[in-house]
């Protein structure tokens, strides 16, 4: 079964930081590239951040540059999000999601599997 599941998620303070996880179960994430998207309460879905199958290629949202970074341990068949900085806006469900030989993209349209999400909430 093709599962991604997604941890790290939490509580934290504006400008702390949190790690989230995206795990990989009944398929390898070598030939995927992979996205991280989020969705606030009432809004649409969003592009983060994207790597490529190599990690040689990432994408984020101008909302984040400089804040966030993606990256991937292939042998662990988990993909990272860090998130530093992080502001009351950031608050969203956070969702991992892969397509098979696809191109690092922000749009969501383009991926084919996708993690259940965690919640970031970022409050004081």
């Amino acid at each position: 079964q093709v599962q991604l599941v997604e941890s790290g998620g939490g509580l934290v303070q504006p400008g702390g930081s949190l790690r989230l996880s995206c795990a990989a179960s009944g398929f390898t994430l070598d030939y995927y590239a992979i996205g991280w998207f989020r969705q606030a309460p009432g809004k649409e879905r969003e592009g983060v951040s994207c790597i490529s199958r190599s990690g040689g290629s990432t994408n984020y949202a101008d909302s984040v540059k400089g804040r966030f970074t993606i990256s991937r341990d292939n042998a662990k068949n988990t993909v990272y999000l860090q998130m530093n900085s992080l502001k009351p806006e950031d608050t969203a469900v956070y969702y991992c999601t892969a397509v098979l030989f696809g191109q690092c993209v922000l749009n969501r349209y383009e991926y084919n599997y996708w993690g259940q999400g965690t919640q970031v909430t970022v409050s004081s």
